[in-house]
């Protein structure tokens, strides 16, 4: 009736969907999409699939989603598609890194000090490692009964001990320059040698404690004892080497150096003076840096805006130690009367300075050290080559160096060269947080 065409089964109670009818096709789709989800329950083959008709045979019971995925992780390992988590297998490699940070930042200085970028991080659909860092940080489960964790280190305070130990080669070095002045002949050799002892001494205590200690167990021994056997030969050159050189040149040295400052054999005595005075000012700017570091590693939310503010802090801090030691070469040089020698003094200073800096953050510094004392080595050594019969071509590029910026030319070039060397590495590792996460003992 009404042009309809009547159709067996069509809206009968009761009667079946048929294959192709909306109704049928939207439960088959709504319960394909519940078994693939692996919510459909019990029984939802039998009702994705409709009743059966009498006396036919069960179908094979099909395994669940979630049973199938158990059985092919149990396999091995294996590239996971679709809807996969690509952060998982990241947590779990890193599980013991996540675990025991006390916040992200610290996940994602671990992250950087294993070789996760910003461009790693975006094959993990993260747009930075400090995004990837919150992420692992938040996902990782923690014990309800473990023990809070420590909160991270404060800025080292300035204290009194380290503070005296710092002034005390200033003060030891002024002694013995004064010394030195007061006496001629024998007592003037051994109120030297005395000086130099207890200054290193001295030297010693300052460095073992404060700013510009170095953690235990940092660098192995045969480093440390490298780098302190080219300081002594830097800090030695400083006193003994423009002299000897402007001997050699002249066809010198005909006898060992009196200790007099316009002798045959000149002692740069107000430089190296202002240098072991610039001890306490070095402690102070490390300290300053130190302590500055930490604050925006606490503060910073992400390694990039760490960065950003770290590396005009290094920068600032460098300067105000270099004018800092400029105002002690002039200072030294007229109490003296002698030259103050700045070229060479304030590229040592800054050599010294920065590999000591590098060495508290845990960073070999040794070899540009070296390069500065082999460099002031082979500058003596090709001038006394060059009285070899033959051999005059040797001398020729430091007679030139010589005669045109002085002999105060040769340390300048050498520990100039080796201090933009260390800048440049102290400005790409000291302002990356792995570098600050921790720096040794408290101070």
């Amino acid at each position: 009736m009404n042009g309809v065409q009547d159709d067996p089964g069509h809206g009968r109670p009761g009667a079946p969907d048929r294959p192709g009818r909306p109704g049928a096709a939207g439960a088959r789709d709504t319960r394909s999409q519940e078994w693939l989800l692996g919510t459909a329950d019990a029984g939802s083959e039998d009702a994705l699939s409709g009743s059966r008709p009498p006396g036919s045979a069960a179908a094979p019971e099909r395994p669940s989603t979630r049973t199938v995925w158990e059985s092919a992780g149990s396999r091995g390992p294996g590239p996971r598609r679709g809807a996969a988590d690509p952060v998982k297998a990241l947590m779990h490699r890193h599980r013991a890194l996540c675990e025991q940070a006390v916040d992200p930042l610290e996940i994602a200085a671990g992250l950087e000090a294993h070789g996760v970028t910003d461009r790693t991080a975006a094959r993990f659909r993260h747009r930075d490692v400090f995004s990837l860092a919150e992420e692992l940080y938040a996902r990782v489960p923690r014990d309800g009964d473990r023990p809070p964790r420590p909160e991270p280190a404060p800025a080292p305070r300035a204290r009194a001990d380290w503070v005296l130990l710092t002034l005390l080669p200033g003060a030891v070095g002024a002694a013995v320059a004064v010394g030195v002045r007061l006496t001629e002949g024998r007592p003037r050799l051994l109120t030297a040698a005395a000086g130099v002892l207890v200054l290193a001494l001295a030297a010693g205590l300052a460095l073992r404690g404060g700013p510009l200690a170095v953690p235990g167990r940092a660098v192995a021994r045969p480093a440390v004892t490298g780098t302190r056997v080219w300081t002594c030969w830097l800090l030695a050159y400083a006193l003994f080497g423009n002299g000897l050189l402007r001997t050699v040149l002249d066809g010198g040295p005909d006898g060992l150096p009196t200790g007099a400052a316009h002798g045959p054999w000149p002692v740069a005595t107000a430089p190296v003076l202002a240098l072991v005075l610039a001890c306490a000012p070095a402690a102070w700017s490390t300290h300053l840096f130190t302590a500055a570091a930490r604050r925006r590693l606490a503060a910073s939310r992400g390694l990039a805006e760490f960065a950003g503010a770290v590396q005009p802090l290094l920068l600032g801090t460098f300067a105000l130690y270099l004018g800092v030691l400029t105002t002690l070469l002039a200072v030294c040089g007229a109490a003296l009367g002698e030259s103050a020698g700045y070229p060479e003094a304030l590229t040592l200073g800054a050599l010294l300075l920065l590999a000591r800096l590098l060495a508290v953050h845990r960073l070999p510094q040794g070899p540009a050290l070296a390069l500065a004392a082999a460099a002031e080595a082979a500058a003596v050594g090709l001038v006394l080559a060059g009285r070899l019969p033959g051999c005059a071509f040797l001398a020729s590029p430091v007679d030139a160096l010589a005669q045109a910026w002085g002999a105060g030319a040769v340390p300048a070039l050498a520990c100039g060269t080796a201090a933009l060397a260390l800048l440049f590495r102290a400005t790409r590792t000291l302002t990356r947080a792995p570098a600050h996460a921790s720096t040794g003992e408290p101070q």
